[in-house]
């Protein structure tokens, strides 16, 4: 399995925490930073499943 490291950034909206991939261009939320961070690496492994990049 070929594994790739991308950039996050976190930021706080009201009471949300914000994470976002602007590699690939995924955004997601949580409650906390750590859960924001999961959604976002879930949501971004999906999203490169349909959408492969060319490496």
């Amino acid at each position: 399995m070929k594994t790739h490291s991308f950039a996050v950034l976190i930021y706080k909206e009201d009471d949300m925490y914000i994470a976002e991939c602007p590699e690939v261009g995924t955004v997601d939320q949580g409650e906390t930073i750590e859960q924001a961070i999961a959604s976002l690496k879930e949501a971004t492994q999906l999203y490169l499943e349909e959408f492969p990049q060319s490496s």
